[in-house]
């Protein structure tokens, strides 16, 4: 049921029940509406290229130039421990070579004074010896010489007690020399 006025049809009328059409795609806007797009389009296109991509550019080469940094500053470090662990291993080296020579060192004069104290101690051990050798044959002897009279004593008192006569000390003395001797 279409209205008329004054014999004519209305201007929004819709092949759907009176909803009018999207209006970008309104065929008497069209031109108009691509004007604008275009107008839009250089406005962001500038207002993006002045003034965010140099922004966005100066950010992205700050972090660059923050990260070549970085890693300048990191290998230097690294570059630095590297020539400090050389450093320190040559040092390491130059002790342990300097601890052996000194043990080495020390063994040989421990190694020379016990050779020394062997040396004294053997040379007062030999004199004790000697000493004790001349000793003992002082007193074999002397203890010969005891053994001589006792025997001679021993002799003369036997020959007494078995025959009961006193024997002659000359010749006690020649028999127990005879026999001392074979």
């Amino acid at each position: 049921m279409a209205e008329q006025h004054g014999g004519g049809t209305s201007a929004h009328t819709s092949a759907d029940g009176g909803k009018p059409p999207f209006p970008p795609f309104e065929s008497h806007t069209f031109a108009s509406q691509l004007v604008w797009l275009v107008i839009s389009f250089v406005i962001l296109y500038l207002i993006v290229a002045r003034m965010a991509l140099p922004r966005v550019g100066g950010i992205i080469a700050a972090r660059q130039k923050a990260i070549a940094d970085d890693l300048a500053a990191a290998q230097k470090l690294r570059d630095q421990s590297d020539a400090e662990m050389k450093a320190y291993e040559t040092e390491l080296a130059e002790a342990r070579a300097k601890a052996q020579a000194i043990s080495a060192e020390t063994r040989e004069k421990l190694n020379a004074q016990a050779e020394s104290e062997r040396r004294t101690l053997e040379d007062r051990l030999a004199t004790k010896l000697a000493e004790a050798e001349k000793a003992i044959a002082a007193t074999r002897d002397t203890a010969m010489g005891n053994v001589r009279g006792i025997a001679t004593d021993s002799a003369a008192a036997i020959v007494q007690q078995l025959t009961g006569v006193q024997p002659d000390a000359g010749a006690v003395q020649s028999a127990v020399d005879r026999s001392l001797r074979g």
